[in-house]
């Protein structure tokens, strides 16, 4: 048993497992003021509406689209940003699961490969339900880097758990 070895591989799956869960923290915080920071990029990008001169990108107006289409559906219809609001707690609730994987991440192991399997899913996912909803391909690839973001690291916290498992495992009696 190398524990030296076994320790380094417990920090640095501590370590990555912890920048995954600040990761789906802070992605749920953001779907919470979501006006506001589409106020704010459009703000800082210099661009007012979709009538000004600046708004000659595809996304400066996407961007003011969603804005304008979040601006109206919270004045006529405040309701449907709960959605938003219960999108948040998801992530914060999936973040709270892989405190788990801090605490002793062999034993949740399946964590990491649960992690692994809903990162792959966004792909087609985006793909799928972005088309149907008019989401442009662009910002359809944006959702998907999602995915190989999140599965990255939860594909390493993965193996390393393994090594740590084996590792740990007593010398055999010869």
């Amino acid at each position: 048993m190398d524990s030296s070895r076994i320790q380094a591989l417990q920090r640095r799956i501590r370590l990555v497992a912890g920048l995954f869960i600040l990761g789906l923290v802070l992605s749920g915080a953001t779907a919470i003021p979501l006006q506001w920071e589409l106020e704010t990029v459009a703000r800082i990008a210099g661009v007012d509406d979709l009538s000004s001169g600046h708004a000659v990108t595809d996304l400066s107006r996407w961007i003011l689209k969603v804005r304008d289409a979040l601006r109206d559906t919270n004045t006529r219809y405040p309701f449907v940003a709960y959605g938003f609001d219960w999108l948040a707690f998801g992530h914060f609730v999936i973040a709270i699961l892989f405190v788990g994987a801090l605490r002793d991440p062999v034993r949740n192991r399946s964590l990491f490969r649960s992690g692994m399997i809903a990162c792959v899913l966004v792909v087609p996912y985006a793909i799928v339900f972005g088309g149907m909803r008019g989401i442009p391909f662009y910002w359809r690839l944006v959702d998907c880097s999602f995915g190989l973001f999140g599965f990255v690291p939860l594909w390493c916290c993965h193996r390393w758990t393994g090594e740590v498992a084996r590792l740990s495992l007593p010398a055999p009696n010869l």
